[in-house]
């Protein structure tokens, strides 16, 4: 059964994407290929479920506009790491597959065309570290056949991109797969993608630094962006970097500002385990004033409660 609905932006729960984590792993339902070297970071399916597909992009008189598929739906998630490719240029081989297939593109947008926050919070999309969506940054396609349907989600931040495929309803399985020809990537050097991020942009949101609200504890086990900022600053004495911690909303402006600086000083205390000298790093902490997403919503908050690395000038 198929109804076309227009709702109002709202934050979607993710049908339980944290219960969909123990269902079963199955391929999508188009045959994708991907460049070599995607890594899948998400593979989960629910049957029965629903999606409501965005056909359209959000206004703030309508709303979204959705289309509702019901039966089996599957959610893939992937990263590339050291490509130069816009989110537009990794969703057009996609794109064009899904028409080479027989299918209707019903949605064909970058972020502010699409709608931007509003339309990136009306819409399914897997939470960090799974997904990442610069809210300036990302490419939507939606397509459907047939009774199935197929969204794609592109977006990067400074040193991966991030890819988001959903399909839905009665659509024949297919395969993802990082078989393709790679993308052209940044010029190589013998820097990590980390520091590469930060030598070309000058900071990076360390998305693999997590804290549970109100925490300023870092979890047990080696943190890849930190060790990989340990490696670059004990390679290259002459570069300092701060971290800066961010928080959710939740609590008053003075104790968020407190609990960032601790989060932002955990970071620094695991590079000093690592041997990095004192003087090539710092913390500070912004508190909730400097969000990357809506406050309103647990996806939202989730996100903001980060640690960002900022490359200073050489001493």
């Amino acid at each position: 059964m198929m109804s076309i609905t227009r709702r109002p932006a709202k934050p979607l729960r993710l049908f339980s994407l944290l219960a969909a984590l123990a269902l079963p792993v199955a391929a999508l339902a188009q045959d994708f290929s991907l460049p070599s070297g995607a890594v899948r970071s998400y593979d989960a399916v629910r049957d029965p479920g629903v999606y409501r597909l965005p056909t359209g992009p959000w206004t703030k008189d309508a709303g979204l506009p959705t289309e509702q598929f019901e039966g089996r739906i599957s959610v893939e998630a992937w990263r590339l790491s050291g490509t130069s490719q816009t989110p537009f240029q990794l969703a057009k081989p996609l794109r064009d597959t899904l028409e080479d297939a027989g299918y209707e593109i019903l949605l064909d947008c970058r972020a502010f065309a699409c709608g931007g926050f509003d339309f990136r919070f009306a819409t399914l999309v897997l939470p960090a570290p799974e997904m990442f969506v610069d809210l300036t940054d990302y490419h939507f396609v939606a397509a459907r056949k047939d009774g199935g349907a197929v969204s794609i989600l592109t977006s990067r931040d400074d040193v991966k991109s991030y890819l988001q495929i959903i399909r839905a309803g009665a659509a024949p399985k297919g395969q993802t797969k990082p078989d393709a020809a790679p993308l052209p990537t940044v010029a190589p050097t013998d820097l990590g993608d980390v520091a590469k991020g930060l030598e070309l942009t000058g900071h990076a949101v360390l998305n693999d630094v997590v804290f549970p609200s109100g925490s300023t504890q870092l979890g047990d086990g080696a943190i890849g962006s930190l060790d990989a900022i340990a490696d670059y600053l004990l390679r290259t004495p002459d570069r300092t970097v701060m971290f800066v911690g961010h928080t959710d909303a939740t609590g008053s402006l003075d104790a968020n500002k407190a609990v960032s600086l601790k989060r932002a000083q955990a970071a620094v205390d695991y590079l000093r385990r690592k041997g990095v000298p004192a003087a090539q790093i710092s913390a500070q902490g912004a508190g909730y004033l400097a969000p990357i997403a809506s406050n309103l919503t647990e996806e939202g908050r989730r996100a903001n409660r980060r640690v960002e690395a900022v490359l200073l000038p050489a001493r």
